[in-house]
């Protein structure tokens, strides 16, 4: 039982550290969102929380080409 209970505190300690991750501010609802490891190769370009902010955003802006 001493081996479950490290596992438990392990596991709290992990989800109480997703405050010291990065965040950004969603460039069309303003909103903050954090760092989530399938976006890591993606951090620095990325600019919308969500497909439907990037899909709102390309359709409010004129095209230019």
């Amino acid at each position: 039982m001493a081996n479950g209970s490290m596992h438990e505190s392990s596991i709290k300690r992990r989800s109480n550290d997703k405050h010291l991750l990065p965040r950004k501010t969603c460039c069309y609802c303003q909103r903050p969102f954090t760092w989530r490891k399938k976006w890591a190769r993606d951090w620095p370009n990325l600019k919308y929380c969500s497909d439907k902010c990037r899909a709102l955003a390309k359709s409010a802006q004129p095209e230019q080409r």
